[in-house]
């Protein structure tokens, strides 16, 4: 199994960077030398050095070796809106070649690779290319991020079924308090540990001003079952 592997969610703004930038912190705790990738991001700012995503400079933070950005993140687009969207108004068309020269690169200097998609899982990256061929490309097991709020058990059943219908393999999933007022939190984590076809790997708590580091605890059994190769799930 590889000890590199692709963060999707149950939809946009559910705490995928989050989740990536604490199992990395998580991996560094065990001394591993693991690196996070980003390899579109839509919705950047312009700075003197170029475009650049908030969400991407979290990952190369978290990042052993501080990865070049170029590396972590080649498509860094300026409108926060669907990738393939956001390419058309920059006049970008975007490929899979450049990413997986990115991934080569910074997987040639890491023991494990944390890589984050955009959006949930079904998105379109060009007329061509669904972020579902990204990942085949790449070769790499997926992990979901739920994000608990109401709705969560068909937003993460739904992406779990596309995953495997899609011919991926769905490793795991962690689970993330986005919403502190949700009801009956448990018996929803219940169902999801009964209905996904992969095992929990852990569930962030709600954090008003969440730090990856002090959250890497939680993600403890996602990081050793990573670095030793030993992520199994269904495809």
């Amino acid at each position: 199994m590889s000890p590199h592997v692709f963060v999707t969610g149950t939809d946009t703004g559910i705490g995928k960077s989050l989740v990536s930038a604490t199992l990395l912190a998580a991996l560094d705790a065990r001394g591993v030398r693991a690196v996070g990738m980003k390899p579109v991001a839509s919705g950047c700012e312009r700075t003197p050095a170029g475009w650049r995503n908030a969400d991407a400079e979290l990952l190369r933070a978290h990042s052993a070796g501080a990865p070049a950005y170029e590396l972590v993140n080649p498509y860094a687009l300026p409108e926060p809106i669907a990738p393939h969207l956001a390419a058309r108004e920059a006049g970008v068309e975007l490929r899979l070649e450049p990413i997986l020269a990115g991934f080569t690169a910074l997987s040639a200097n890491a023991n494990c690779m944390v890589v984050e998609g955009v959006g949930g899982w079904a998105v379109p990256l060009s007329a061509t290319h669904m972020q579902a061929d990204l990942v085949r490309a790449l070769g790499l097991p997926v992990l979901l991020v739920v994000g608990l709020r109401l709705g969560c058990l068909n937003h993460a059943l739904l992406s779990a079924r596309a995953i495997v219908a899609d011919g991926l393999q769905l490793v795991g999933w962690i689970g993330n308090r986005i919403d502190p007022a949700m009801a009956r939190v448990e018996e929803n984590l219940a169902t999801l540990r009964e209905r996904l076809p992969a095992p929990c790997l852990g569930v962030l708590p709600h954090a008003s001003a969440p730090e990856p580091r002090a959250l890497a605890g939680y993600l403890g059994d996602a990081a050793a079952r990573m670095s030793a190769g030993a992520l199994t799930g269904s495809a």
